[in-house]
């Protein structure tokens, strides 16, 4: 039977969620805690590949196993065998032809900033630190001109070979919390929701550095605009770090 399972990682200790050679992986642990609890060797494929030290709140992965342990008890049976720093939130059946890569619509991903003159170490494992106020309306006036199908190269890093750089970004959404006077964040966190049906390597790291260029003066809307119409990726915002990046999100259907 194949089952659809929402996994949740801490990602500073792995070096992604695909296996790789230089160190442990997400996918790793989950399948030989999946192998251990049915006792078989267990594959698992998830909705895409998140990089070295991205976080997960929602990643979907599937997986096949003949177990006579129910669903809704999978992720108590799998808990046990995985580091506290992964866990799975829930387990049901689906079809067998369902796929967590191939089957998604959308996935929404959060970067996380925290604007302070000084470090908080409390948040330096899931933020990024900025020193200088940022200017909220300036980034959501550049947020806006994101929305959309776009060729989104301008907002890919080197070493990606895909088909296609066009994608579709449903909505760029800013959530700030703390000293907000005149739109301006002096003091606080800020999330940064990106939707969208797919994305390139390091997007939406590249997307909030753009961003949060706009939030400090350093671009326009209209600067944004000659980015994706020219694909230069030097005119758009540098790569922010991993930490700050989350898969909230995976959704299926129509």
């Amino acid at each position: 039977m194949r089952y659809r399972a929402v996994v949740s990682y801490y990602g500073k200790h792995y070096v992604g969620w695909q296996r790789q050679l230089n160190g442990p992986s997400v996918q790793e642990a989950l399948e030989k805690a999946l192998s251990d609890t049915f006792g078989t060797p267990t594959q698992a494929t998830a909705s895409g590949r998140t990089d070295a030290g991205v976080h997960a709140e929602g990643q979907v992965v599937h997986f096949d196993a003949d177990t006579a342990i129910p669903p809704e008890k999978i992720p108590f049976a799998v808990n046990t065998a995985l580091p506290r720093d992964i866990s799975m939130l829930s387990c049901e059946p689906v079809p067998d032809d369902f796929n967590a890569r191939f089957s998604a619509k959308r996935k929404t991903y959060r970067y996380n900033i925290y604007v302070s003159r000084h470090r908080r170490p409390m948040l330096e494992g899931t933020h990024a630190h900025i020193v200088v106020p940022l200017d909220l309306a300036a980034m959501r006036e550049c947020a806006d001109v994101i929305e959309g199908e776009h060729d989104f190269k301008c907002f890919e890093a080197s070493g990606s070979a895909v088909k296609s750089t066009v994608r579709t970004v449903y909505s760029v959404r800013l959530e700030a919390d703390g000293d907000v006077r005149g739109g301006i964040l002096s003091e606080g966190t800020l999330g940064i929701y990106v939707t969208g049906n797919g994305f390139l390597y390091n997007m939406v790291r590249i997307i909030a550095g753009t961003l949060v260029y706009a939030g400090q003066g350093k671009l326009t809307a209209a600067n944004v605009r000659r980015v994706l119409e020219t694909g230069d990726r030097t005119l758009a915002g540098k790569t922010m770090p991993p930490e700050g990046l989350t898969l909230v999100s995976v959704e299926y259907g129509e």
